[in-house]
C-alpha cells in the first residue's frame, strides 16, 4: 500500500499533471468569459439585426419545441473559444520561438544558395541547379585528395 502511494504521489505532482489540472481551471475560467460575452453582448446585438433574443429563436415539430437559437449560441461560442485558442496559442509558439533564437546566440545556417550560373537561390544541399540544370560543386567535393 505504501508502494501504491508513493507512485500515485510522483504521478499526482509530475510537471505536466500540474500542468494540465492549470490548464483546465483556467479553461473554465475563460469559458465562462466567453460564454457571457456571446450571451450578454454579441446574441443581443445579433437580436438588434432580427428583432429577437438568439437564444429564444425555436420552432415547434409534433408539439416539440426545437430551439435552434440555443444551438447557434454554443456555435457562436465554439468559434469564438476556438479563436482565441488559437490566437493564443499563436503568440506563445512565436514568444517561444523568440526565445529559442536569443538563447542559442548564433544565425541560423543558411538553407539557399545561389546558383553561379543563373543566379537563382536553390536548395543549399542541391548537386543540379533546377533552373538551368548546371552541375553545382558541393563543399565536400572541392576538396582535393593528394595524388590529384
Amino acid at each position: 500500500m505504501k508502494k501504491f502511494l508513493q507512485e500515485f504521489k510522483e504521478f499526482a505532482l509530475r510537471g505536466n499533471v500540474m500542468d494540465l489540472a492549470i490548464g483546465v481551471i483556467i479553461g473554465a475560467a475563460f469559458q465562462a468569459i466567453i460564454n457571457s460575452l456571446v450571451k450578454d453582448i454579441i446574441s443581443p446585438m445579433i437580436g438588434l439585426i432580427a428583432n429577437t433574443d438568439l437564444s429564444a429563436l425555436q420552432f415547434q415539430l409534433l408539439d416539440v419545441p426545437i430551439r435552434y437559437g440555443s444551438f447557434l449560441t454554443a456555435v457562436i461560442n465554439f468559434i469564438i473559444m476556438a479563436l482565441a485558442i488559437f490566437l493564443l496559442v499563436k503568440a506563445m509558439n512565436i514568444i517561444a520561438s523568440l526565445g529559442r533564437r536569443k538563447e542559442s546566440g548564433e544565425p541560423e545556417a543558411p538553407t539557399i544558395k545561389i546558383c553561379p550560373f543563373c543566379m537563382s537561390e536553390i536548395n543549399i544541399a542541391a548537386a543540379r541547379c533546377p533552373h538551368c540544370t548546371s552541375k553545382l560543386q558541393i563543399a565536400e567535393d572541392t576538396e582535393e585528395t593528394p595524388g590529384e
